[in-house]
């Protein structure tokens, strides 16, 4: 009797802890840390510090991961009527609101202080201005209109900022180069995803895609704008000294292909056209990152 018991208790244990793990949603908050340290690496002139490096990251991490738990309380009802989201912690029962609500408050407190100990105020400023817009802006938005989409790639685009702050103490117009690179990127990554999600968006009413007609014509035209900016926008790091001609080649070639991408949605606007946008966008964002960072050093 007490074997079985013990037995429960450890299996209520382990699905706890899978729980508080997948409401991390630890590749979304490890893309977030890297694209900070990407930023940091990319500010820093000299004296690079690991301690600041390693604090920037995790507390990135932290930050992020807390938005995300945030945003899936809000949504915890909304999440039970999409087939993508009913199986996560919340919906499920798995974890109670309240649980997940200590949970947020550690991690918001640990992350916070990581960054305030490691970087700067106006670093500590911006990730939690960074939190309010995507948990508490972007978050309800989703239901009203595109508009959402917009105010989301503001955080979505800030952790290159962080970084760069982090390593420099100030925004400068170099900094505002890379966040403008990720905020253009934002829209055809949100838009690839809402396209081939809609069904499934539409029964939690969100309203995500750029033209109230849905997948339409104009919703492609629109994906294929933004990415469009990407070629010359990437451009603009090496023009201002920031970085070099070999990344100019790369960034320049990985904006082709993924606008090229755009082409084929535009051609026959379906899903697995979006899907190619989707994943393109996965990977220009790491590569171009990459790609600016082995050119700098």
């Amino acid at each position: 009797m007490l074997i079985a018991e013990n037995n429960i208790s450890n299996n209520t244990f382990s699905i706890k802890v899978r729980a508080y793990a997948q409401l991390l949603k630890f590749r979304l908050s490890a893309l977030v840390a890297f694209s900070a340290a990407f930023g940091y690496v990319l500010g820093i002139k000299q004296g690079f510090q690991w301690a600041q490096f390693l604090g920037l990251s995790l507390g990135g991490f932290l930050i992020s991961a807390a938005s995300v738990i945030i945003n899936q309380v809000i949504e915890k009802d909304l999440d039970k009527l999409m087939t993508r989201t009913r199986d996560r912690p919340l919906p499920t029962g798995r974890v109670s609101v309240q649980e997940t609500i200590i949970y947020t408050i550690i991690l918001t407190a640990l992350g916070i202080g990581l960054l305030a100990f490691y970087t700067n105020p106006l670093t500590v400023i911006l990730s939690v201005v960074s939190m309010i817009l995507y948990s508490f802006v972007y978050t309800p938005l989703k239901r009203v209109g595109p508009i959402a989409v917009f105010v989301g790639a503001i955080p979505g685009a800030l952790p290159p900022l962080l970084g760069w702050t982090a390593a420099t103490g100030e925004i400068t117009y170099q900094a505002m180069l890379i966040f403008g690179i990720q905020f253009i990127w934002q829209f055809p990554h949100f838009w690839a995803i809402a396209w081939v999600l809609d069904e499934d968006y539409q029964k939690a009413g969100f309203k995500l895609l750029p033209s109230a007609s849905g997948r339409s014509a104009n919703s492609a035209l629109q994906i294929m704008i933004y990415t469009l900016f990407l070629i010359p926008l990437g451009l603009l790091p090496s023009l201002f000294g920031l970085t070099g001609v070999i990344s100019s080649a790369v960034v320049t070639i990985c904006g082709c292909l993924f606008l090229a991408q755009s082409f084929y949605l535009m051609k026959d606007g379906s899903k697995e056209s979006a899907k190619r946008i989707m994943f393109g966008s996965f990977l220009y964002l790491p590569i171009v990152q990459i790609a600016f960072l082995l050119d700098k050093i």
